[in-house]
């Protein structure tokens, strides 16, 4: 599996009709599909270990998606088994009034990662130019803009693509890669999953009636996600837009993808240095010592 099967890196034009939703299946059966997956996880672990040695770089995973597409159970399944020391989940929702007393990237900013680890993000800044382009409404209901800022909404837009492309080129020159993940659901697989959140009792508490509201607005989401993917992939931060009918295959493609970016970083553990090297020497001496007494 290579990137460039599911990568937008600004190369060419991103058209959403053209993106599959469903592949063939990457694996022959359960237990398959579990071997490659914990393969897989392991290697996430193994080159994010490495990173945290290096201490170089810092890398943020974006999931974006609409409602049920898997952005949880992708992020459940695929750093299960990473070492929770490394990696760290931020999920963002609605605004909060404090949040908003700031610019629409502040929030995510403060939750950057540190060199050496990884940070993801459950849905981003990116929600400002989908969420809210469907909605424009919420810039001048909710959002505390000047007035000037608002008068051209076309001109908005386009400064808030240029701002996210200059924030993630400025991420990139300071060592922190911007890996970005659009699950692709089609619209009949999103129904049948939010229909399960109805028919199955254990799964009610997933359910809001929002999701259902949102749904009406399908083919201005996918609009803006095919703009926003446009105007913002680039080869220092690209997209991949993955295929999430089939949450199995979902996961084994971005576990593939993040070990494939992980590794061009190319981290090295550190060498030691003749004085640590007779350092642990003599540590090592000591402990024998010790265990004759």
């Amino acid at each position: 599996m290579k990137n460039k099967d599911f990568l937008a890196d600004g190369s060419d034009e991103f058209w959403h009709r053209d993106a599959p939703t469903k592949i063939d299946d990457l694996y022959e059966n359960e237990a398959d599909y579990e071997s490659k997956l914990q393969t897989l996880v392991q290697e996430i672990n193994e080159l994010q270990e490495r990173m945290y040695a290096h201490n170089r770089y810092g890398v943020v995973v974006i999931f974006q998606a609409m409602d049920a597409a898997g952005k949880d159970s992708t992020i459940q399944h695929v750093f299960a088994g990473v070492n929770p020391l490394g990696v760290r989940v931020n999920s963002y929702k609605r605004p909060s009034d404090k949040e908003l007393d700031h610019d629409f990237m502040w929030r995510n900013f403060l939750d950057m990662p540190e060199r050496g680890t990884i940070t993801i993000f459950n849905r981003s800044y990116y929600e400002e130019v989908l969420v809210v382009k469907v909605h424009p409404e919420i810039i001048k209901t909710s959002q505390r803009l000047p007035e000037e800022l608002t008068d051209d909404m076309d001109k908005l837009w386009e400064n808030r693509y240029k701002d996210i492309r200059h924030v993630e080129t400025y991420f990139y020159r300071n060592g922190f890669r911007v890996i970005k993940f659009f699950l692709n659901v089609s619209k009949k697989e999103q129904g049948k999953r939010l229909l399960k959140r109805i028919d199955e009792p254990e799964k009610n508490w997933k359910f809001e009636k929002q999701d259902v509201v949102e749904r009406g607005f399908w083919k201005k989401y996918m609009n803006a996600y095919e703009e926003a993917i446009n105007a913002t992939a680039t080869d220092k931060a690209p997209w991949y837009v993955i295929p999430a009918d089939d949450k199995k295959n979902m996961r084994l493609i971005v576990a593939q993808l993040l070990v494939n970016e992980l590794s061009a970083l190319k981290c090295t553990y550190p060498e030691p240095t003749e004085e640590h090297l007779a350092s642990l020497k003599e540590m090592a001496q000591m402990i024998r010592e010790q265990d004759k007494e």
